[in-house]
């Protein structure tokens, strides 16, 4: 029986707090892109948030892919969708959440290079140390030895459905699940979010 991820929970306060730190991260590198790439689905919506903050108007995507709640069955990523736009001789900003393992990041941005954009560099809301990838720029690095499953506003539910889905190997019902997910993972979340969970997956 695999024991659960520790957790941490983020907010749209911390969002924004990265978003911004991440702006100005760029704009003091006099880095400002031509077109944002968000890395999907996770670099969505820090995509569309830097392009407001930096006046971006073209946002395009490409898509590299993990399954369950960790990664895929054989540890790496997958390129599943192309860009969705042409980006030849632009300045182009690759934007994912989060660079854990960082192999979809790299993955995304080597299909990028072939495009042969004009300048090409990457972004992160966290970077975790021990990633093989380092972005260009990103606003907080989570050291190694405090890695944490991170979950974010935009994915709350899909990852809660996940992580109590294994949580019920440790014992079924919301009220059970709930105190597994609080002592194991450090995540405690409304019952009455578990009972909405409850509706998508089996875990009563």
């Amino acid at each position: 029986m695999a024991d659960l991820p520790r957790c941490r929970l983020t907010t749209w306060s911390d969002v924004d707090r990265w978003a911004d730190r991440l702006a100005e991260r760029i704009r003091s590198a006099q880095a400002v892109p031509e077109i944002i790439i968000a890395l999907t689905r996770g670099g969505w919506v820090p995509s569309r948030l830097l392009c407001d903050r930096l006046g971006v108007r073209r946002l395009v995507s490409v898509r590299a892919q993990h399954w369950g709640v960790t990664a895929t069955p054989d540890g790496t990523a997958k390129l599943t969708e192309g860009l969705s736009g042409p980006v030849e001789g632009q300045k182009v900003l690759v934007v994912d959440d989060i660079t854990d393992t960082g192999e979809s990041l790299s993955l995304a941005t080597a299909h990028v290079a072939e495009q042969h954009p004009a300048r090409l560099e990457t972004a992160a809301f966290l970077h975790i140390a021990h990633s093989k990838f380092l972005p260009t720029y990103f606003a907080e690095e989570i050291p190694r030895a405090g890695w944490v499953w991170v979950v974010f506003p935009w994915n709350y539910w899909e990852d809660l459905a996940a992580l109590a889905t294994k949580a019920a190997e440790f014992g079924r019902g919301v009220s059970t699940i709930r105190e597994t997910l609080r002592t194991r993972s450090g995540l405690d979340v409304p019952l009455a979010d578990l009972e909405r969970v409850a509706d998508l997956v089996p875990i009563r």
